[in-house]
């Protein structure tokens, strides 16, 4: 989300347990892919079935490969994601790189051909 307040722009950031409970879920919910929620708890929170399957986080990676995928860096999606090392996010997300090696492939193929 974002923000202007007198020629400064505000990111602000999503608060993961809001989007799940009251947008993620629910569109889940209308779409079929998850069980309606059926009734709220007596203090108003909403419990629905816990699944990291269908969370908000499998959002944080469809992101993640779809970033990678389209060809972006390493370095720049590990700074979006908010890790602290770039090693992290490689090893998490290596196989989401469907082009690493080619070049090197390639040069070799080069040698020998």
């Amino acid at each position: 989300m974002k923000q202007t307040l007198k020629n400064q722009t505000l990111t602000k950031a999503i608060n993961r347990n809001y989007f799940n409970s009251y947008v993620w879920k629910p569109a889940l919910a209308d779409a079929g892919v998850i069980a309606a929620l059926e009734a709220s708890a007596p203090d108003g929170s909403r419990a629905w079935e816990p699944s990291r399957e269908h969370g908000y986080h499998a959002l944080r990676h469809f992101y993640a490969s779809e970033q990678l995928e389209a060809g972006e860096s390493v370095v720049s999606l590990a700074r979006w994601l908010g890790h602290s090392d770039p090693g992290f996010t490689l090893r998490k997300y290596a196989h989401f790189l469907p082009r690493a090696g080619a070049r090197g492939a390639a040069a070799i193929d080069a040698v020998f051909a």
